[in-house]
């Protein structure tokens, strides 16, 4: 398709913030359209990119984007057709159900609408002042990621930009289960290992020097917010799924490691021809077969690489995800839900 689109960005000052602005920026399908609208409130208001992000100090100019003070009629003065917001939780939940009235499609990077279920939304806190404003952009949300969603993402007002742990766990899990080939009454368990950037730019005692450097640590025990997102879109119990981040003292990257039981022994050529068939059709998504993946093999990528071994009786096997929490895992992925939105290829800007 040759039509472009103006986007905006709302909250560039975070870590996803700034790699959403470099990469909107150098999209070569925005080319003729200008440049993002920087959004912001705050402090963060009549700054260059360059002064909050000096590494987008570059010829094109992107670190002279400045940003202006939020305001729907300046959204609209601009023509800005798609809206991204890299804003808290909350602040997405308020924002949302007025843009889409305003008309304009959004793709946000917050948990505010990814779940579908009241009682997992619930670990979130919210507090909506009009319910029924608010189900009805609920009940718009498509789950934004393209290799489950792409038919919906297309047509979508609101996408909901997935969790980066979520992420990993679910494209290596989904294949198997969607094949119904795992055997969920044993249990399923994920073990996710993170950079301390998937925390946010904010520190707190557990994510500065002093703690997370040549540490590694367990949180968010039975507790952490991208377990719904693991039910819902792997149509699994709680009792069956098992999740367990911890914290690795390096800037960026995710690795889980996900244990699965077969319902009927399995060999890893079975494996591969269901993991090809499900992502035939997924550009972002590399096949390591029995190579298992490493953090370093995805950093500073928009791939989510995939590897497994099959236990000897073939009734187990061990599947191990990557990618970068900051581009698949939230960036890099709301880019490409815009090429998915505007039926563009969905690795546009991203390879």
């Amino acid at each position: 398709m040759s039509k472009t689109v103006q986007t905006a960005v709302m909250g560039v000052s975070g870590y996803a913030g700034v790699e959403l602005v470099r990469l909107l920026a150098r999209h070569p399908k925005l080319a003729r359209t200008a440049p993002p609208v920087l959004m912001g409130r705050g402090e963060t208001v009549g700054l260059t990119v360059e002064r909050m992000h000096p590494a987008l100090a570059d010829i094109q100019g992107t670190g002279k984007l400045r940003v202006e003070a939020f305001d729907w009629k300046t959204l609209a003065e601009r023509g800005v057709e798609v809206l991204f917001l890299a804003t808290p939780h909350e602040t997405s939940r308020e924002m949302v159900p007025e843009a889409l009235e305003r008309g304009l499609r959004v793709i946000d990077l917050s948990g505010a609408w990814r779940l579908e279920q009241a009682e997992n939304r619930a670990v979130y806190g919210f507090k909506d002042e009009n319910r029924i404003r608010v189900e009805a952009a609920q009940n718009e949300a498509v789950y934004g990621m393209p290799e489950l969603h792409r038919a919906q993402i297309r047509g979508a007002r609101l996408v909901a930009n997935p969790g980066c742990y979520a992420t990993t766990a679910i494209l290596a899990l989904k294949p198997l289960m969607a094949a119904e080939v795992v055997d969920a009454e044993c249990g399923v368990i994920c073990d996710a290992k993170s950079g301390v950037s998937g925390a946010g730019k904010t520190p707190t005692a557990t994510t500065h020097f002093m703690h997370a450097a040549e540490n590694l640590s367990a949180y968010g025990v039975y507790t952490h917010r991208h377990v719904g997102e693991l039910l819902e879109q792997l149509g699994l119990s709680r009792e069956a799924m098992t999740f367990t981040p911890h914290l690795l003292p390096i800037a960026r990257g995710i690795l889980t490691t996900s244990y699965v039981r077969f319902r009927d022994a399995m060999t890893q050529e079975q494996m591969h021809a269901i993991f090809a068939e499900y992502f035939a059709d997924s550009p972002m998504v590399r096949l390591r077969y029995a190579i298992l993946p490493e953090i370093q093999h995805v950093v500073k990528t928009n791939y989510c690489d995939i590897g497994w071994k099959v236990a000897p009786d073939g009734r187990r096997a061990v599947i191990v995800s990557c990618l970068d929490n900051l581009l698949k895992g939230a960036a890099g992925q709301a880019v490409q839900n815009l090429n998915a939105m505007m039926g563009w290829t969905e690795s546009e800007g991203l390879e």
